[in-house]
């Protein structure tokens, strides 16, 4: 049986939330934060689905 290959974007490690300051964070920056959060999250989410993609059955 033939593994599959699995995309070597698949295998980078997914980032690390935002940093945040100790203090207060203004409107601005706390929408910033949160859309540089999210817009990770989808990457390295589609990453995922391209790992699982490639290891699942193949035709």
């Amino acid at each position: 049986m033939t593994q599959p290959s699995v995309p070597a974007t698949a295998t980078e490690k997914c980032p690390d939330p935002v940093a945040l300051p100790d203090r207060d964070l203004t409107e601005a920056e706390t929408t910033n934060l949160w859309g540089r959060d999210r817009a990770a999250l989808k990457d390295c989410d589609g990453r995922r689905d391209a790992a699982v993609k490639a290891a699942g059955p193949q035709p």
